[in-house]
C-alpha cells in the first residue's frame, strides 16, 4: 500500500528530511519512504513514483509518502517519523530554533554568515534579507532563476559579501566545513569552486599530501555559465588575493563557457598570487609564470601543494598492473564532478564512452537509454533520486547497481567513488564492500573475472575516517586508487592489458 500524508506549514531542511527518509526505510516491511517539502518538483516526482498526487499544497507543507506492507506497518512508520521530527524526546526544536533571520541575529548578533535551505521560490528573498543584514550567504537551495542569481551576486559584490550559490553544497570557511565538506587541516591553499565534489577531491588530496586549506569558497554550479559570468568566482579570487592566510589560489569548475573561462584566468593572473586552474574536460593548456593548468583534480592538488612549498608526491598518479580485463567499463558515481572527470579521461584516452554528464552533447545519454558500451552514470542526478535520498547520503541506490553488475556478462570493470565527510553517509564503504563481494562472487560463479575499482574522497579527520574506509573496501577485494583520476587510469590500464 502507498499513502501520502500532508502536514501543513511544517518546514524542515531538505538534507535533514533525506536522513529521516532513510531512517524510515530501515523499518521492517517499509518498502519506500519519502519525506520532503511539497514543492511542485517534489510533488511531480512522487507522482512519477506511483504515489497519490496531492492538490492544494504549498512548498511550506510537509509531504510524507510511505509504501508499507500493511496499515499497521504504515502507522508504526508514521509514529516513528513523528518521533524523529520531534528529536526523539530531546529538546523541542520547533521552540528552540529561531523562526526568522531577525530572531536568529537577535540571539547571536556576531553571526556573519547565513546558510539558507528553503524552497526555491523563497530562497532569493531570504538570501536578499541576509545580504541586507550584512551577512555572507551560502545558498544551499536550488530552483532559483538565473536572473535572481545574477542580481543577488551583483548585490553581494557591491556590499563586499560572499554569495555562494544557489545550489552550493560545499565550503570551508576559516576552518569550518559547511554542507558536504571534508575535515582538512588549516593551511595556505585557497580554493574557489563551481563544483562541490571537485572542491572535496582537491581539498582532501591537499590534506593527504601534507598541505592545508585556508578557505574553500563554493559558488554554485552555474557561476561560470555565460549568463552569470563567473561573478562570484572572480570575487572569490579577489577575496583570496587579499587574504593574508592564502598563498596559492585554486579554481575548479565543470566545463565553463569559453569567454567566461578566459575572464577567470585573467582575474587569477591579476591576483598577484600563484594560481592553479582545473576546468573539468578542458584538457591541458599552456601555463605561464602565474597560472598553471591541471589536467585532473588530483594534479590540481599536487600543483597547488608544490607551489605552496609542500614537498609531496601525487598519490596514485601512476599505477602498474599486470592484470587485464575484458568487457566494458560501468561507472557508478555519487559525485557529479568525479563522474564527469572520469568520462573526460576515458574519452581523451580514445575510448568510446557515454555519460549523463558528458561534456560532449553527442556523447550525453539519459537514464532510460540502453547502453551497450562503456558508460558512466552520475547517480546523484534528479532522475535517479525520485523518492530516494542522494546516494552520498544513502548509497544503497548505487550499491544495488554494483551488485547487479556481477550478473552482466558484458561488464569487465566497475568504477566507483566513495565520498565521505560531513553530510555524507556514516559508513559508505561497508555497504559498497558488501555489494562488491556479491558482484565479484556472481561473476566468478559464471566463469568471469570482474574488477571493481574505487577511490575514497576524504581525509583521516573526517567522521568516517578515510584510512578505515579504504581498508574496508580492500578487504572486500576492491582495488583502491589514490585519487579519482588514478582509479580511472587503472581501469584504462586493465582494458589495454586485454587488447
Amino acid at each position: 500500500m502507498k499513502r501520502v500524508l500532508v502536514e501543513k506549514n511544517r518546514y524542515f531542511d531538505s538534507v535533514f528530511l533525506m536522513r529521516i527518509s532513510r531512517e524510515i526505510e530501515k523499518l521492517a516491511d517499509v518498502e519506500q519512504a519519502v519525506v520532503s517539502m511539497a514543492t511542485p518538483a517534489n510533488v511531480d516526482l512522487l507522482t512519477q513514483a506511483g504515489f497519490e498526487r496531492k492538490s492544494n499544497v504549498s512548498p511550506q507543507d510537509l509531504l510524507v509518502a510511505i509504501e508499507a506492507s500493511s496499515e499497521a506497518t504504515f502507522e508504526s512508520a508514521r509514529e516513528h517519523l513523528q518521533s524523529l521530527l520531534a528529536g526523539s524526546g530531546e529538546e523541542d526544536h520547533a521552540v528552540t530554533r529561531p523562526g526568522s533571520l531577525r530572531e536568529a541575529l537577535g540571539r547571536d548578533p556576531k553571526a556573519n554568515l547565513a546558510l539558507i535551505s528553503v524552497p526555491g521560490e523563497y530562497a532569493a528573498r531570504e538570501a536578499r534579507k541576509a545580504l541586507h543584514a550584512g551577512l555572507h550567504v551560502m545558498l544551499f537551495s536550488d530552483n532559483v532563476s538565473v536572473e535572481d542569481e545574477f542580481i543577488l551576486k551583483r548585490e553581494a559584490i557591491d556590499r563586499g559579501l560572499l554569495m555562494m550559490g544557489p545550489d552550493c553544497g560545499t565550503a570551508i570557511l576559516s576552518g569550518v566545513p559547511l554542507g558536504f565538506a571534508n575535515a582538512c587541516r588549516r593551511g595556505t591553499i585557497g580554493i574557489v569552486g563551481a563544483s562541490g565534489t571537485g572542491i572535496q577531491e582537491i581539498s582532501s588530496l591537499v590534506h593527504q599530501l601534507g598541505g592545508g586549506i585556508s578557505q574553500a569558497i563554493g559558488t554554485g554550479g552555474r557561476d561560470l555559465s555565460a549568463d552569470v559570468g563567473a561573478a562570484m568566482t572572480r570575487f572569490g579570487i579577489d577575496a583570496l588575493a587579499g587574504d593574508a592566510s592564502t598563498d596559492v589560489i585554486v579554481v575548479v569548475s565543470k566545463t565553463p563557457a569559453p569567454q567566461v573561462a578566459q575572464a577567470v584566468v585573467e582575474t587569477l593572473k591579476g591576483s598577484g598570487k600563484p594560481g592553479v586552474v582545473h576546468f573539468v574536460g578542458a584538457g591541458e593548456r599552456e601555463a605561464d609564470s602565474s597560472v598553471q593548468f591541471a589536467p585532473t583534480l588530483a594534479d590540481a592538488a599536487y600543483i597547488a601543494c608544490d607551489r605552496a612549498g609542500v614537498e609531496a608526491s601525487l598519490p596514485g598518479k601512476t599505477i602498474e598492473t599486470t592484470e587485464s580485463a575484458r568487457g566494458r567499463i560501468l561507472g557508478l558515481f555519487c559525485g557529479g564532478t568525479l563522474c564527469q572527470e572520469a568520462w573526460s579521461i576515458i574519452d581523451q584516452a580514445g575510448f568510446a564512452v557515454v555519460s549523463n554528464v558528458a561534456g560532449d552533447p553527442e556523447k550525453k545519454v539519459h537514464a532510460e537509454t540502453q547502453v551497450a558500451g562503456h558508460a558512466l552514470w552520475d547517480l546523484g542526478d534528479d532522475v535517479f533520486t525520485v523518492g530516494r535520498p542522494h546516494p552520498m547520503i544513502e548509497p544503497s541506490l548505487r550499491d544495488e547497481r554494483v551488485a547487479l553488475a556481477g550478473a552482466d556478462s558484458d561488464v569487465g570493470v566497475v568504477l566507483v567513488d566513495c565520498v565521505i565527510g560531513y553530510g555524507a553517509h556514516e559508513d559508505p564503504a561497508r555497504s559498497l564492500g558488501e555489494a562488491s563481494r556479491s558482484a565479484v562472487a556472481t561473476a566468478k560463479a559464471a566463469g568471469r573475472k570482474l574488477f571493481i575499482i574505487a577511490s575514497v574522497t576524504g581525509t583521516d579527520l573526517d567522521p568516517q575516517g578515510a584510512p578505515g574506509q579504504r581498508a574496508k573496501l580492500e578487504d572486500a577485494g576492491v582495488m583502491v586508487a589514490g585519487s579519482n583520476a588514478a582509479a580511472v587510469n587503472m581501469a584504462i590500464g586493465l582494458l589495454r592489458g586485454a587488447s
